[in-house]
This record gives C-alpha cells, structure tokens and sequence, in this order.
C-alpha cells in the first residue's frame, strides 16, 4: 500500500470505517510537519558582512539547502555544498534559482561519493575570515554520507566497520561514538576547520533525545565522549580495526575536540526539527478526528521485535480492558529502536527488513489477531533500512491472512526478513523519500474489541 503526504486540507479518513487509510493519514501527517521549510524561518540568521557558505550532510540535506535558497536574501551572497542520500533529492520549486550545490551518496555504508564531497566540504571552510558564515544543515544519515577516514583507514574498512555496526544491535550514540573518533570530520572537526569564521547549525533531530552532538555524528558540535570510550564499544561489538588505528585510540591520538574548546566560542545551534513535534502532530490530527490520542515517548529505544511486544501488551490492555487508557484511541511513539541481524544458516538468503518491519512483525505476533486494534510503523525519512518502504501494517487478521499463504511470522524473525513478509500481504508502507528525517513513528488505532471491525 502507498502512503503519500496530502495537503493539509484534504480530507481526514474515518477511523472507524477506514482504520487503514486514517494510520497512513497520521504519518503523512508526522512527516509533512517535519519539513524544513515549516521551521526553518525562525532560526535563520542575518547575512554577514563577508561570505555565506553552506554547508551539511543528511537524508533531508537537499531540502534543507532548498529552503536557505527560499529565504535567504536575493540580494546577499550564498554559496555552498550539501550531500544527502541517493534520490533524496526534492524537486525545486519553480523560479527557486540553486546556489547551493548537492552532492548525491550513499546510506546507510558510505561509498567514495560521499567520501570526495565530505572532503570538498572541508576545502569549501578554508580560508574564511571572522566577517564569513558558515551555515550547517545537519539531518540524520549524515554520519554515513559524510565520510572522511582517519589517518590509517581505507574506504573499504569504513565501509566494513559500518556495516558490523549496524548488524551489532549497537544504539545510535555507541555507533556514532565510534564513527567520530574514525572520521577526520566528525566530532566538532569540521567546526575546528571553519575557524575563525562564525558557524550557524541547524539541524533536524533523528535521535532519541535531540542531542546534537549524536545527530549525524555532530561535525560542528563538541564531544564529550573520548578515544577509550570508542575502543571499549568496538572491542565489545568484536569490531576488527587495523593494529595502527587502534594504537591511536589508545595513544589518545584521534581524540576529537572537547566542550569548551576555543573551536566553539561564538556558534549557534539550533534543532529546527524533532521527533516530538511530529508525534504532537499526529496526535493533533486524530483529535480532530475525535479520538484521543497519546504520546508515549519520541525516545523508545530497544530490540525493534520487543519494543513491539511491548506496544502489543498495551494495545491489547486497552482494547479488552480499558486499561490505563480507555478505546478508542491512538498510542504514539518515537526514538530509535534497533535490529541485531541474526546468523545465516550456509548458502540462506540475507533477509530483507528494517526498524519498522521488525517492530511489525513483533507487535503481530504478540498481539495474536486481536480485534479493534491496527498499527502503523515507519521511518520518517520513507526508507526502512535498504528496502523500497518506509514500514509495514498490522491488522487484526494479519496472521490469518499470512498463515492461508505459508507466511510464517516465527520464521521471518528468525531471518530479519519482516519486507517479505508484508510484501506477501500487500501491507508494505510505500512512501518514497519524504525529505525530512525524525526517525521512527509508530501508532497504534485502539478502537476496542467490541467495535465493529472493517475489512
């Protein structure tokens, strides 16, 4: 199924009659209030004496830089390079003129398109004076699109260790933790290399509780994390490194610069875009549609199935008891959960899934056909994992209707392979890049066990 983002005054789906098409309404509706364009006016600054130079990295990069283009004086100088992710490029408007350019590479393991504009964008600062701007768009996903390896590593090994790292099971911070002190431009580097001009980041939070310095490995902001902290993740996860990176870990060699060094005196950052915003939106939405509605938490993290469990067990709660919230309803949620990929059995097929279809595939198991409850997971970004949707759909017969074609949902857990299995039920959320990236949305429609139940 496809979800799109509807103008606001489209009209809203009965959940009643519609539970479907009035969870793909929510999300749409996450996602359009997380656009740059709606938040970035206010944090604009005012054009310098000298130069403006923008710069950025993120799955919503493109789209940040087009909106700078739209309010940014015609009149004042504006230059500069972003990279976002493959096909996240938006179209532009009509008479938008581009004067920023964007770089296309690759997410979520880097490739050398990423690694050549994250080195422009480093020679882009050199050179600027205490008159010039540096401006930063910052969005989640820029950890991997902006990559420069340390001094002793290749491309290649960037590209192994990414990928170790995100079968691990490790969080965001753990994994960008590591990706800061092996990157010659994250961790406040690329803000050392703006020196002395003033640095201006804005950014679009991805991450459970909008710390800016996780945020794409915050290249403009100070780390408080340090070489040890990185090599007793990577020797925990069993993250092979080559003999001289690791002795610069120990040596204290990669350290990143710190909170209060002198690279940070006069930036300005500001989180243009959340994860609770979002979820406040949603909830907005289906209030208007006079259901309650309630936000759990924009910071859920965890195994993706368990966190789904554990939304099934509430969901289950209020649909047959009317606890501790009373049908109907919808329950929100956000953060960022994880999936720890499981070993293939020789010559298997590697599964194909995500956050979201996992979390599917754990909240259908657990809540075992209940009646009068739906749900809806995704990535606001459009892209759950490497597949072509953005999250998947549970309804109170999915398992019926999965067990009638051999679908095992056992089975595709046991393989992280949560695509095909809602592929096989037509119950892929299929958005496309949205352009904007606040990371998971997840709902859950409550409308009771004794409400009548639409197809």
């Amino acid at each position: 199924m496809t979800t799109t983002n509807p103008p606001e005054t489209s009209a809203q789906p009965d959940p009643h009659r519609a539970p479907r098409a009035f969870l793909h309404d929510l999300f749409a509706t996450a996602v359009r209030s997380a656009l740059p364009l709606h938040a970035m006016a206010a944090h604009l600054p005012a054009p310098p004496r000298g130069r403006t130079v923008v710069i950025g990295a993120g799955k919503a990069g493109a789209s940040m830089a087009q909106a700078v283009e739209a309010l940014w004086p015609a009149d004042a100088p504006l230059s500069g390079l972003v990279v976002t992710r493959y096909h996240h490029v938006p179209e532009r408007p009509a008479g938008l003129a581009q004067r920023i350019e964007v770089v296309e590479a690759a997410h979520p393991v880097p490739d050398a398109a990423g690694m050549q504009a994250a080195g422009r964008i480093l020679g882009l600062v050199q050179g600027l004076t205490a008159d010039d701007l540096v401006l930063c768009l910052i969005s989640g996903g820029g950890s991997s699109l902006l990559t420069l390896p340390a001094e002793g590593l290749s491309l290649e090994d960037k590209q192994r260790i990414n990928r170790q790292l995100l079968e691990s099971g490790a969080d965001i911070a753990e994994m960008n933790c590591v990706r800061k002190h092996l990157s010659r431009i994250k961790g406040g580097r690329l803000a050392a290399a703006c020196a002395p001009a003033q640095v201006v980041t804005l950014t679009i939070s991805d991450v459970p509780g909008d710390d800016p310095a996780t945020i794409a490995s915050g290249p403009t902001v100070a780390d408080a994390g340090s070489c040890a902290d990185a090599l007793a993740i990577i020797d925990r996860l069993g993250i092979e490194l080559p003999e001289a990176v690791r002795a610069q870990l120990q040596s204290g060699a990669l350290e990143t610069p710190k909170p209060g060094s002198a690279c940070f005196e006069g930036h300005a950052l500001a989180v243009i875009s959340a994860p609770q915003q979002a979820l406040e939106a949603a909830a907005a939405r289906a209030r208007a549609a006079g259901i309650d509605a309630y936000v759990l938490s924009d910071e859920i993290e965890g195994e993706s199935r368990e966190v789904g469990r554990v939304h099934a067990a509430l969901g289950r709660a209020v649909a047959r008891r009317g606890q501790p919230f009373a049908a109907p309803c919808v329950l929100l949620s956000g953060g960022e959960t994880t999936v720890t990929v499981r070993p293939r059995a020789p010559g298997a097929a590697r599964g194909r899934g995500g956050r979201a279809g996992e979390f599917c595939l754990g909240l259908a198991q657990a809540l075992q056909g209940q009646p009068g409850v739906w749900a809806l997971a995704a990535d606001t970004d459009g892209i759950d994992g490497v597949e072509n949707n953005a999250g998947a759909l549970v309804a109170p017969d999915t398992l019926a209707r999965a067990q009638a074609q051999g679908l095992s949902v056992q089975d595709h857990l046991d393989r992280n392979d949560a695509w095909s299995y809602f592929d096989g039920l037509d119950d892929l959320v299929i958005s496309g890049p949205t352009f904007t990236n606040v990371n998971d949305f997840r709902a859950l429609l409550i409308l009771g066990a004794d409400a009548p139940q639409p197809s």
